[in-house]
């Protein structure tokens, strides 16, 4: 039997990352869930208009999104409870630069991303920021033949409902798989076009 919970959003669990931005000529760092992929190439971040890195990220038109381990989740955790206005996170991190000058990223984190901003969407209580992937940097550490391994990189999941942070499990199964294993090549119809992203 199906419960209406109400226009409740559900879609949890999410990668827990820290976005870095300059604020004031400073690296700052918060923590936010709200992450999503708006094509291969470019990501989105919903973050609460009173975050302190929102005006940064406005002014420099660039941010970078930080994959930590579980080994950071309590630094993680207190880079989303305490704000950059009134304590200097980024001693929490060792700061690095890439190709952009404005995007500071952590080198304790296994995957770094620099992105350039695209466009802002305005929500009522949010800033929704969308941005183009200028640089990916990771640690040969989490890498298996060259490509990135989530059980070396162990990100931090997010969950709302709880307000808990949860740990990945173990692949289940590999793309492609069911239609393979099928009785018949053309008895499962391909949700999307596997070769349109090499």
């Amino acid at each position: 039997m199906k419960v209406d919970l109400g226009a409740i959003n559900c879609l949890y669990p999410l990668p827990t990352v820290l976005v870095g931005a300059l604020v004031d000529g400073k690296p700052n760092y918060v923590t936010i869930a709200h992450v999503g992929i708006m094509d291969p190439g470019a990501v989105s971040l919903g973050m609460n208009k009173s975050h302190y890195s929102n005006s940064g990220i406005k002014e420099n038109k660039t941010f970078s999104v930080n994959v930590p381990s579980e080994e950071l989740v309590k630094e993680t955790d207190y880079c989303g409870l305490v704000s950059g206005k009134s304590r200097n996170k980024a001693d929490l991190f060792k700061t690095f630069y890439g190709k952009l000058k404005t995007s500071p990223m952590i080198e304790q984190c296994g995957i770094n991303m620099e992105c350039e901003l695209v466009k802002i969407v305005d929500f009522p209580n949010h800033d929704i920021f969308m941005g183009r992937v200028a640089a990916t940097h990771c640690d040969e550490a989490v890498l298996t033949d060259g490509i990135v391994d989530l059980t070396k990189v162990q990100p931090i999941l997010f969950a709302m409902n709880g307000r808990s942070y949860w740990s990945i499990g173990k692949k289940s199964q590999t793309l492609g798989t069911s239609e393979k294993n099928s009785a018949s090549k053309h008895s499962i119809e391909p949700f999307f076009d596997l070769t349109s992203h090499p």
